[in-house]
Formats: structure tokens, C-alpha cells, sequence
């Protein structure tokens, strides 16, 4: 079983993020007393243990680390088999100290760190609170103080961003050798500042040729350094593939806590509210919304997710999910995407999107899904 806790605290909203969050500090403890009961309330009856523990935000790192302490020895997980621990974390908050304790005093052996650029002028605009020579004085701070897996975000598409800024960003990065890099294309997304920004006219959108070029570039360089493109916006180094964020491209069930949070159990998807203060007062007891899903949905949800992945779908696999009718409907509205290219098959049978073509996968998925 996958473990998602979603810490709804930012020192401050970043221009880009829609992710649930809040800077109201007061509330951390309470968050804390409530995210533990929902653990108590969820975990019991379950069948098969925690094997991966992700904290992400919001932003974890903004946790006192008494805060955090607490928050872990409620959660229990001390005798857990886990396989991975990751804590998010923004450069701004790690310090030697803050890393000498995640490494003595919490299962976290994996840091995720949301760098987004190395271009000074760039953060800014985007309302990041680092710059970039203190992010990297926090990645060498994680590396000496004994961290050895690493991931770190880079995003490209910002606006005024060229392509001489994307490729010193990149550089910068591979430079300094995280097991894992994640790198996403821009998005604007309805009530960010940054939208907002777009629909005023004072910011232009990227040009998508650029965004190709930057695509394009990205591959290259990723996998010239020895990564592997492994999922549309994840490159990783042999064995450094994410397993936790893995579990939710290829299926597996995950349980989410906190507001905003999301679950699966492997047939129904469920979420919490994107409402902190209730969640407290509810004291995270009952707080999950169920998502009623068809057929149809869940077998799109099966292909939106697996074909972001260089491992693909199989037909074996959708048919033992949606039986043989649906596999031989895909079979059949895959093969001419196949013969033109936009589709490959492997010799183990997997369909996959070429390289090439995850860009715009969008555009192919709309030829397979269900509606």
C-alpha cells in the first residue's frame, strides 16, 4: 500500500500552483492531530502494509521539524517495510540542519526538491523565494549531508523564458547529478496568479514551437547524461525510478490524507475536500468523497495513465480489467495510430507513445478513449 499525506502549508503561493494550500502557520498542529486520526480511522482493516511514504504539498519542508516529528510517530510507521520515503521540500528551508534531521530522526532516505529554474529573473517572476545559488547550496547541503537520492523540478515553457535560459537551467542541473529529474511544461491553470497575468496581458505564452524545441532538447540532454525518460515529464537514472509516484501511472492502490488528497483502492477513487479548516474541525474522520466512475471512465483512466509511461498497456491487461470486447475495440482504433507511427509496439506486446509524440499525446489519447 502507497501512503500520500498532502501538508497544505506554503510559506507563500507560487504564481503557477493550483495545488490546495495555505500560509496559515496557527493551523499546523491542529492539521497534524487531524491527518493522524484519519490514519488511525483508514489504516484499520487494512490487508497488506505501507510500503512507500510520500509528503508532499503544499510544502513539507515548511514544517517545524517538532511539527513534523510528531506528525511521523503518529503515522506510525517505524517497523513499516518501506521501499521509499520522500519528503518535498523547497530550497528555501533546507539547511544542514533541517537535513541532518530528516536523516536521523525520519525514514526519508529521498528528497524531493522544487528548484523550477536556475534563471534569477525567472523565479521571481513565477514567486519563487529562492534564488539560484541558493538552490544550489541546498542540494549540496542534502548531498553532504548524506541524502543519496535526490530528485529535483525544473519547468519550462515560463514566460520570457528562451531557449539559452531552458538549456543553462538543464545544464545546471545535470550538472550537479540528482537521481531523478522531473520537468514539466508551463501550465496556466484557471485562478492562478500567473493566469491571471496571461488574461491582462502583461505575460505572453510561451510559442509552441519554442516549447517543442525545449522538449526536444530535454530528451537529448537527459538521455546523452545516462537518464531514462521513463514517464513523460520523469527522467531517471538506472534504479532511480520514483516507485511511489509510480503506483499512479501503473494502477496501484494509494491512500491519501489530508485536504485535497486523493485515494484509490484499486475500484474506486475517493478524495478530500480542498478544505483545510473543515478538515480540522472534522478532525479528518469522514472527510473522503467518493468519485463515481463508469466503465467507460476507468478504462480511460487505465490509458490516460499508462500510456504516459515508456512501459505502456498490453492488450492481456485490458482485458482481464474491461474484458474482451473493450481490449478488441482498442486493438482495432489502435492499429491505424500504430501504422502511422504515433503508436509503437514492443516485442513484449506493450502499445506505448513514442518519445516524440508524448508532447502531444493528448491528440492521440482523444482516438482511443472511451466516450
Amino acid at each position: 500500500m502507497k501512503l500520500y499525506v498532502h501538508i497544505p502549508f506554503c510559506h507563500s503561493k507560487c504564481a503557477y500552483c493550483d495545488f490546495y494550500s495555505t500560509p496559515r502557520r496557527e493551523w499546523m498542529e491542529a492539521f497534524v492531530d487531524a491527518a493522524v486520526n484519519e490514519w488511525n480511522l483508514r489504516s484499520e482493516g487494512l490487508t497488506e502494509p505501507v510500503d512507500t511514504l510520500y509528503l508532499g504539498g503544499g510544502t513539507p519542508s515548511s514544517l517545524p521539524t517538532a511539527t513534523l516529528d510528531r506528525l511521523l510517530k503518529g503515522l506510525r510507521l517505524d517497523h513499516a517495510p518501506l521501499r521509499e520515503a520522500t519528503i518535498e521540500a523547497n530550497p528555501e528551508d533546507v539547511t544542514p540542519e533541517w537535513v541532518s534531521f530528516i536523516r536521523e530522526y525520519t525514514p526519508f532516505r529521498r528528497v524531493s526538491m522544487g528548484i523550477q529554474s536556475f534563471s534569477d529573473s525567472e523565479l521571481s517572476l513565477i514567486g519563487r523565494r529562492h534564488d539560484s545559488r541558493r538552490a544550489v547550496d541546498a542540494f549540496r547541503s542534502l548531498r553532504e549531508g548524506g541524502i543519496a537520492n535526490i530528485s529535483c523540478d525544473l519547468i519550462y515553457g515560463l514566460p520570457g523564458q528562451d531557449m539559452e535560459s531552458w538549456m543553462r537551467s538543464l545544464s545546471t542541473l545535470i550538472d550537479l547529478r540528482p537521481e531523478h529529474i522531473s520537468a514539466y511544461l508551463l501550465s496556466y491553470e484557471q485562478g492562478t496568479r500567473l493566469s491571471a497575468m496571461l488574461q491582462r496581458g502583461k505575460i505572453t505564452e510561451a510559442d509552441e514551437d519554442l516549447i517543442e524545441t525545449m522538449y526536444a532538447h530535454l530528451c537529448k540532454a537527459t538521455a546523452s547524461a545516462g537518464y531514462r525518460h521513463y514517464e513523460i515529464s520523469n527522467f531517471a537514472l538506472p534504479g532511480r525510478e520514483a516507485i511511489h509516484n509510480s503506483s499512479y501511472w501503473d494502477g496501484s492502490p494509494y491512500i491519501g490524507l489530508g485536504p485535497g488528497a486523493h485515494s484509490w483502492d484499486g475500484h474506486t477513487r475517493s478524495f478530500n475536500p480542498s478544505d483545510l479548516k473543515n478538515y480540522i474541525a472534522l478532525n479528518g474522520a469522514d472527510t473522503g468523497v467518493r468519485e463515481e466512475e463508469s466503465r467507460d471512465s476507468l478504462f480511460n483512466d487505465m490509458l490516460i495513465t499508462r500510456l504516459r509511461t515508456a512501459r505502456g498497456v498490453n492488450i492481456q491487461e485490458i482485458t482481464e480489467s474491461f474484458g474482451k470486447e473493450i481490449a478488441d475495440e482498442f486493438s482495432s482504433q489502435a492499429e491505424p495510430l500504430i501504422k502511422t507511427g504515433m503508436l509503437n509496439v514492443s516485442e513484449a506486446g506493450f502499445i506505448t507513445i513514442p518519445e516524440n509524440h508524448w508532447l502531444t499525446s493528448n491528440s492521440i489519447l482523444l482516438e482511443l478513449i472511451r466516450v
